[in-house]
Order: C-alpha cells, then structure tokens, then sequence
C-alpha cells in the first residue's frame, strides 16, 4: 500500500479543505450544461447548450470568483447537492468519490495535465452552444445524452 496515498483516497468529501475540495474538479464542463426537468417524472434531460460563463475551450468558467453575480441560479456544488443532485456526471470527481470510487487516469490530479481530461473526450470542448440569445422553449431542440454517459465505465 502507498504509504502517501494522495488526498482523495485518504480523505472524504467531508474530510476535504477548501483547496482540495476544488482541485477534485476535473474542468469537463458537463455540470455547466443546461438542463430540462420533467416535472411529472423529475427525470432529467440534458442538452449541449452551455452556461453563458462556459469557456468553450478551457471548458471553465470564464468569471468563476464572480458567476453568482452573473448567473443567479448557478449552484455551489457542496456535499448536500453532491448528495443529492442527480444529475451530476457519471464521471464527476465529487460523485466518483462520494460513492468510494477512485479517479479516472485523466483527471488532472491523476494525469498531471489539465488537457487530459479532453484528450480522453469527457469533457465538453468543442460540443457545446452557448445559451445566450436562446429561449428555454429553443432547449428541446438540443437534447443529447453525451453528458450522462461514461464511455470508461467498466461494463
């Protein structure tokens, strides 16, 4: 056994101060996509219409520090909605270890390369709109379920 095992398999989600906590963020993108709710069913739909603040490229925010300025109901992921939001990516850093599951080999803190996470295609780079100038009523047109599929899980 690794002696030094990094953070994430030594610590909880609770466990975790502020800088790991955000150093668990592999930068794909994925929870910057907007998304439909049935409201009968509470099913979830995704659509590759992203965030106004989504950096296309760097698959950030381009105002992290700042969005709740901007987008009002963006949400602070914490361990509650870690918990609780199910739509969270099935390669989600916070989920992945919330459910006792280890990274995958290109999440930065793995990789050592924030490109990483592209080059294996998680992330959202290149697949996205962004929302500004569409309606909600224009979302129906750009469902896709990329986003809640893991093409590395084992099968």
């Amino acid at each position: 056994m690794d002696p030094d095992p990094p953070f994430w398999k030594r610590k909880s989600l609770a466990q975790m101060d502020a800088a790991e906590w955000e150093a668990l963020c592999d930068g794909c993108g994925r929870c910057c996509l907007n998304k439909l709710e049935d409201w009968d069913t509470g099913e979830i739909y995704w659509t590759d219409i992203a965030c106004t603040l989504l950096d296309g490229h760097s698959c950030r925010c381009a105002d992290y520090e700042n969005r709740f300025d901007h987008v009002p109901d963006c949400i602070r992921l914490d361990l509650e909605k870690v918990e609780s939001l199910t739509w969270l990516p099935p390669t989600c850093a916070y989920r992945l270890i919330g459910e006792g599951a280890d990274l995958y080999w290109w999440h930065h803190l793995v990789s050592g390369s924030r490109e990483s996470v592209h080059e294996a295609g998680i992330s959202v780079r290149g697949r996205t709109l962004s929302e500004d100038g569409m309606t909600v009523e224009d979302y129906e047109d750009h469902l896709v379920d990329w986003p809640g599929e893991n093409p590395y899980a084992e099968s």
